[in-house]
């Protein structure tokens, strides 16, 4: 029998606001522990709560964004629960009216898209956090994060496999990171998220019974945990076994999920509004005023780079994955730049550097004139591309243009057609044996002659005008 997985997300995102959600205190991360607190979050008695108001406004962006209903009306609620990081012994939260109902957002895998529909977004406060390590047989609580605005996404169950539900978070946190208001940095938690999971036949319309898997904070292990979870549960399943609704964490160190707590079909959380906040009233003008001010968004900015530069879906998909990567591309363009071949050095050069620093392009050592300019030479014949590889290299590294690294290297390409000759003559000389099998037919060996010259011209010889060449002296 053949199963498929039911996954839902429930993403939350820590919201970019200067302050907490209910106080003065700032949000900044880092911060020696304990140091951004005050009597509202640290739940001293008799103090009153004030509501963010750029937090309110972040979320309803996000709304807007990703195609939810705004609420006109909503309101705060207190959840009920005893945890040692929340120290009011309840948490602020929105149940029955929040601020965003339903809404969606389309991934793309292999070039075909597929809409994950959104079920509510809402707004909430951060608990604290817990440290165990280093701390003996004890734990130690830090408050820094408790208030800390937090927005909830929340997934309808339309997930059907690991790599779906990493496409939406990758797609999600773009659009996040596109609309500045969160900075989708994983490591640091300001962007999690918690998994539903069940399988079932296929062509069963009914959900089986559902694990969760808690707190994943990178693409990989949400695609680790998820594929590991789906094979439990389907061995489980086929042996006759009974799954446990339950709580799990993903274990990367030994690429398990491991049971955390039973749970049963609904925590009693004793939801009931909260009596020290006013209903958040978000009329039209304001939500008008939101809406106006919406940026271009990832899939408007990548059907645009297909349209207006003629670029490949794949290129366009990896140029507006980042905000400040598409606006780097469209600088080169705006200079001047070809936008394929841009686009190919991005992917291709760039990127590997990049990667292998671990840096985003806001941290590139390497300004986009500086690219164009490179460019410009391979256009105009004075470098030729494989030279081009080594002074991209060059640029990357010392922060210099590719007209003095070209200079100072002595890079300049040899186009003057009876060096070039001479440097083909002397190739066909030393190989002939090579040179009799290629005018018998086997033309493979033209890239062997090609090779020999540029190691001959230290990589210098113009290609073009060495294969023109080459033709011309092997044809019987």
């Amino acid at each position: 029998m053949q199963y498929e997985a039911v996954i839902g997300l429930e993403i939350h995102s820590q919201l970019l606001t200067e302050s907490k959600m209910f106080c003065g205190c700032s949000t900044r991360f880092g911060s020696e522990p304990n140091t951004q607190t005050c009597p509202v979050c640290i739940g001293m008695p008799g103090v009153l709560p004030v509501t963010n108001k750029k937090a309110v406004e972040y979320v309803i962006k996000t709304g807007l964004a990703v195609n939810c209903e705004i609420s006109q009306h909503s309101r705060f609620a207190r959840k009920n629960y005893f945890y040692p990081d929340l120290p009011k012994g309840y948490q602020i939260s929105q149940y029955e009216l929040p601020l965003c109902i339903g809404g969606y957002v389309d991934i793309y895998i292999d070039e075909s898209s597929k809409r994950i529909g959104l079920t509510r977004i809402h707004l909430e406060e951060d608990a604290g956090k817990n440290i165990h390590e280093g701390a003996g047989s004890y734990s130690l609580v830090d408050l820094n994060r408790a208030g800390t605005p937090l927005m909830e996404i929340v997934t309808e169950p339309d997930i059907r496999s690991p790599r779906e539900a990493v496409e939406f978070m990758k797609k999600l946190r773009a659009i996040l990171r596109y609309l500045g208001v969160c900075d989708g940095n994983m490591e640091q938690g300001s962007l999690r998220c918690d998994a539903n999971v069940s399988v079932r036949p296929v062509g069963q319309k009914e959900f089986g019974v559902k694990t969760e898997i808690k707190n994943m904070n990178s693409f990989r292990f949400i695609e680790k945990a998820l594929e590991y979870e789906i094979k439990r549960q389907i061995k489980l399943v086929q042996s006759g076994e009974r799954i446990i609704q339950e709580t799990r964490l993903w274990d990367s160190q030994k690429g398990v999920t491991e049971s955390m707590r039973s749970k049963e079909e609904a925590h009693d959380y004793r939801y009931f509004p909260e009596p020290d906040l006013v209903p958040v009233d978000a009329d039209s003008a304001w939500i008008n005023d939101i809406k106006a001010g919406l940026v271009e968004l990832p899939d408007e900015k990548r059907n645009r780079f297909i349209n207006k530069y003629n670029l490949p879906v794949h290129d366009s998909d990896l140029l507006t994955s980042e905000k400040a990567m598409s606006e780097w591309f469209e600088e080169g363009v705006r200079l001047g730049g070809e936008p394929k071949a841009l686009s190919n050095w991005i992917m291709s050069e760039l990127m590997k550097f990049l990667n292998e620093e671990n840096k985003s392009i806001e941290e590139c050592p390497l300004k986009i004139e500086g690219l164009i300019g490179l460019l410009r030479l391979i256009d105009t014949n004075v470098i030729s591309g494989k030279i081009a590889k080594t002074v991209f290299e060059e640029m990357y590294k010392t922060g210099k243009d590719a007209e003095t690294i070209v200079k100072e290297k002595g890079l300049v390409q040899i186009t003057d057609e009876g060096a070039i000759e001479k440097a083909v003559d002397e190739a066909i000389a030393g190989n002939p044996k090579e040179a009799e099998r290629f005018k018998a037919g086997d033309e493979k060996l033209l890239g062997f002659f090609v090779g020999q010259i540029m190691k001959a011209t230290k990589g210098k010889a113009n290609p073009q005008i060495v294969n023109q060449l080459l033709k011309k002296k092997l044809s019987p």
